[in-house]
C-alpha cells in the first residue's frame, strides 16, 4: 500500500441533465468534477493507496472547487497547477432503454490542454506507477507531447506506466492528429496496457477477424511482439442489451501468452455507465501492488467496474470491502 500512483490527465467539470433527460429538457443541470485519469486516482484512494494527479486547472473558483473534490475523497492534489485559462467540460445525457447516452465536449483550449512543458523528474520522485491515458494526447499537440514526455521520463526512471487506451475520435479528428503516430509512442513505454482489438488496431493497423475475448488475445500477441516493456493487457467484455442492461466480463493477457477469463456479471437498471473503464483500470491496479495472482486482480477490477454502474458521477467511492464482497458473492442483504 506504500507504493505511490501518479495519475496525470485533465480535471473536467461534467454538467448532466436530470435522471435521464436530455439536455436542456429542463433548465437544471447536475455538476459532476471527473476526467479518466482523475477518476483513476481518487478509485486507488478509496482503496487506500497513495495517489496523486499532476494536471493543470484554471486559476479561478471552478478550477479550485475541482482540486477540492478530488483532495476530498484522499488523492493528494499539490501537483496540481492553477494558471489563467477556463476549465475543461463535457455535457452528458444520460440514455434509457433503446435511446444511447450522448456526450457533448468543451474542451478545447483548455488551461490543460494548452499547457505542455511539466519537470517529469520532480512530479515522478518517489513514485511506483504513473497512469496515463489516450485521452490526454487526443486533446492537441501540447497534451499529446507531455504525455510521450511523461512516459519517458517514467520508463527513464524506472516508474511503472500504466496506460488506459482510451480511444476518442472525435478529439483527434478536430485538431487532424495522427493518432496512431502518437499512442504508439506512449504504448511503448507501457508495462500495462488497457486495450481492445480495437485500440491495437488504430495504432498498429492489425485487425482481426475474430470476436469478443479472442479479438483481444490476438491484439495482445500483436501487442506484444510490438512492444518489449509490456507484459500485461487487461480489457473488459461488454456486450449492451439495452442501455440499461449489460453483462460484463474481462480478460487479461500475459506476454507468454496466458489468458485469464473473469466471470461475467448481468448489470440490470444501470444507474451511470461513465467511469466504469477506469473503475477497471483502478482496481488491477490495486490488484497488482497488492501482489494478488492474476486470476485474482482480474476479478478485482472487473468488481470495481461493476458497481461503479450502481453510482452516479464519474467517480467510484466504493471501499476496498465493497468489491471483495461482490467478488465473494456475498449477496444483497443489507449490511449491518
Amino acid at each position: 500500500m506504500n507504493q505511490r500512483i501518479v495519475c496525470f490527465g485533465e480535471l473536467l467539470l461534467r454538467l448532466s441533465a436530470p435522471g435521464h433527460q436530455r439536455l436542456l429538457q429542463t433548465p437544471g443541470l447536475e455538476v459532476h468534477v471527473g476526467g479518466a485519469e482523475a477518476n483513476v486516482a481518487v478509485s486507488l484512494a478509496c482503496l487506500g493507496h497513495d495517489a496523486a494527479v499532476v494536471s493543470t486547472v484554471a486559476d479561478n473558483a471552478l478550477g479550485e472547487a475541482a482540486v477540492g473534490e478530488l483532495r476530498r475523497h484522499g488523492v493528494d492534489t499539490r501537483r496540481i497547477r492553477a494558471v489563467p485559462g477556463r476549465m475543461g467540460l463535457y455535457f452528458l445525457s444520460h440514455g434509457a432503454l433503446q435511446r444511447p447516452s450522448e456526450v457533448l465536449y468543451d474542451r478545447a483550449d483548455s488551461a490543460f490542454a494548452r499547457t505542455r512543458d511539466y519537470d517529469w523528474d520532480a512530479l515522478l520522485a518517489g513514485a511506483a506507477w504513473l497512469h496515463l491515458s489516450g485521452v490526454s494526447p487526443a486533446l492537441g499537440e501540447a497534451t499529446a507531447q507531455a504525455t510521450i514526455d511523461a512516459a519517458r521520463a517514467a520508463r527513464r526512471l524506472g516508474v511503472s506506466v500504466s496506460f488506459d487506451g482510451n480511444f476518442r475520435g472525435k478529439l483527434w479528428q478536430a485538431w487532424n492528429g495522427d493518432a496512431a503516430a502518437i499512442l504508439r509512442q506512449i504504448f511503448a513505454e507501457a508495462d500495462l496496457l488497457f486495450a481492445d482489438h480495437r485500440d491495437i488496431a488504430v495504432v498498429l493497423g492489425e485487425g482481426t477477424t475474430a470476436e469478443g475475448e479472442d479479438a483481444v488475445a490476438d491484439a495482445a500477441r500483436h501487442a506484444f511482439a510490438a512492444f518489449p516493456h509490456l507484459r500485461w493487457l487487461a480489457s473488459t467484455l461488454r456486450t449492451q442489451h439495452s442501455v440499461d442492461r449489460h453483462t460484463l466480463s474481462a480478460v487479461l493477457v500475459e506476454r507468454d501468452g496466458k489468458r485469464h477469463r473473469a466471470p461475467a456479471y448481468e448489470l440490470e437498471a444501470i444507474v451511470d455507465r461513465i467511469g466504469t473503464g477506469d473503475a477497471f483500470a483502478a482496481g488491477v491496479l490495486h490488484g497488482l501492488i497488492e501482489g494478488m495472482d492474476a486470476g485474482a486482480m482480474l476479478h478485482f477490477g472487473l468488481g470495481a467496474a461493476c458497481l461503479k454502474h450502481s453510482l452516479p458521477g464519474d467517480f467510484n467511492l466504493v471501499s476496498r470491502g465493497d468489491i471483495e464482497a461482490l467478488v465473494a458473492q456475498a449477496g444483497f442483504h443489507v449490511r449491518r
